[in-house]
């Protein structure tokens, strides 16, 4: 069984990843207390990343404020829907808006432009 899950829980992890990232990139700078330059190289890099993980929590907050919110049908529970496909966020059901892709094996390919029909 695949496990889907949903857009915005995708970008979550990466902006979370991206903080983790950074604190291991500065904790990797305290290596090279003898070179003050690599130091700091080490030091502005992963704070750039941890700022950088806070510019992603920012678009996703905006993101996430135009979401649709719907019912899941499997879980009950309210989540939002970005595209034409996504999951569920506490299930991981796959769920969709648009009445062509009902039915249809779930796939990510469908939020893209090549596989929206032109009306």
């Amino acid at each position: 069984m695949i496990k889907y899950t949903s857009k915005i829980n995708k970008i979550r992890t990466f902006a979370l990843s991206l903080v983790f990232i950074g604190i291991i990139i500065m904790y990797a700078g305290l290596f090279f207390k003898s070179s003050f330059l690599l130091m700091s190289l080490f030091m502005i890099v992963g704070f750039l990343a941890v700022i950088g993980s806070s510019g992603v929590y920012f678009w996703i907050g905006m993101i996430s404020t135009q979401a649709v919110q719907v019912v899941c049908p499997n879980c009950g529970i309210v989540t939002k829907v970005l595209g034409r496909a996504d999951a569920c966020m506490s299930c991981n059901q796959p769920l969709t808006l648009d009445k062509d892709l009902e039915g249809l094996e779930f796939d990510e390919k469908y939020n893209s432009k090549k596989y929206q029909k032109k009306k």
